[in-house]
């Protein structure tokens, strides 16, 4: 029996409550994935954001046959195209939970001991480690300048103590990392949400981020490009928005917040880490910082603009010379359905 038979072995599972009003889409992806090479597509494609050229790579296959693919996937719902400047990456759909409980039911009765899907693995495997590579060679053109800048941004295990009171006692089911940068607060969250999805309009910082997560062998993340004013999430989808280092670079930061608000549902907690007030001018005139600090002050005007309400604000010193790195504040507010007074200490 040749490797593209075991593929698509009969598999025997209850398509019901999957199916449910969505028969006509339901019968499309199953018709799409009875394709061997589309099924092995998939397989890879949920455990990686894969750009066509690695997959090419990973299946052996001709670029012009891997798009092909790669377009009827997409049009049957099974696949995420996620561009990021001049790449485009692919990943398994996430965020309709049908197409997820289709993917678990047929990829629950697949032993990939036994299949193409054993080689396939290996390769993804080895373009996991080309993309390590390549991120330690971007790490070392950085220039000085930015490994300063990056000092300032320091994260130790009091700060980790604070934002996880911060966020809250309440498990977290969708978590967004707005600005997530090489990843930080994704490993943080990770331990805590059932999945958490860092943003951020840099391409080598996503990569960073991409492999940071394999490293730790961290499955419930993901990252993608995109603008932190126009995330591309619904509506009141998310427990948690965490908002890292990123205010200080924006001519408007309100428009963040008020994004987080309409992504956030009642009760969910938007989380702000940033700089409190300073005098570095050279921040301003070197980095692109448009804002020396935020005062709490308007974090707090702002929230409450956008139906947020403040309910904690801490300071911590970076135990790093005080002239040279300024303080580090956290910020929580909450959004409720009725409106509450005052911040906690």
């Amino acid at each position: 029996m040749s490797e593209n038979v075991r593929l698509t072995k009969h598999i025997t599972i209850c398509l019901y409550d999957i199916m449910n009003i969505r028969f006509n889409l339901c019968v499309e992806q199953l018709r799409a994935l009875g394709e061997p090479t589309r099924l092995r597509m998939i397989s890879v494609l949920r455990q990686s954001d894969l750009s066509v050229g690695e997959l090419v790579e990973i299946l052996c296959q001709s670029q012009p046959s891997i798009s092909q693919h790669l377009k009827t996937l997409t049009q049957c719902g099974l696949v995420e195209r996620l561009p990021e400047g001049a790449f485009v990456f692919y990943r398994a759909a996430t965020n309709d939970q049908g197409v997820v409980a289709l993917l678990n039911a047929i990829f629950s009765h697949c032993k990939i001991e036994q299949t193409e899907l054993a080689r396939d693995q290996s390769r993804l495997e080895f373009v996991r480690s080309a993309r390590a590579k390549s991120v330690d060679s971007y790490f070392q053109q950085l220039t000085d300048d930015w490994n300063q800048t990056g000092e300032l941004n320091y994260f130790d295990s009091e700060l980790e103590s604070v934002l996880l009171e911060a966020a809250g006692p309440n498990p977290l089911s969708n978590v967004i990392d707005i600005g997530t940068g090489i990843g930080q607060m994704l490993t943080l969250f990770s331990k805590r949400a059932t999945s958490i999805e860092g943003v951020d309009c840099n391409h080598e910082m996503l990569m960073v981020a991409r492999v940071n997560l394999t490293r730790d062998q961290i499955n419930n993340a993901k990252v993608r490009q995109g603008d932190a004013t126009a995330l591309p999430f619904s509506d009141d989808c998310a427990d948690l928005v965490i908002v890292h280092q990123v205010l200080h670079y924006l001519d408007k930061p309100e428009k963040v917040i008020a994004e987080a608000s309409r992504v956030l549902r009642p009760n969910g907690r938007l989380l702000i880490i940033d700089f409190s007030p300073h005098n570095l001018q050279f921040l301003r005139d070197h980095h692109s910082h448009r804002h020396l600090g935020l005062a709490q002050s308007l974090l707090t005007e702002w929230s409450r603009q956008f139906n947020l309400y403040p309910i904690l604000h801490r300071e911590l010193a970076t135990k790093i010379d005080s002239e040279k790195k300024p303080t580090i504040q956290v910020f929580a507010a909450e959004k409720l359905e009725s409106k509450v007074e005052g911040i906690a200490a």
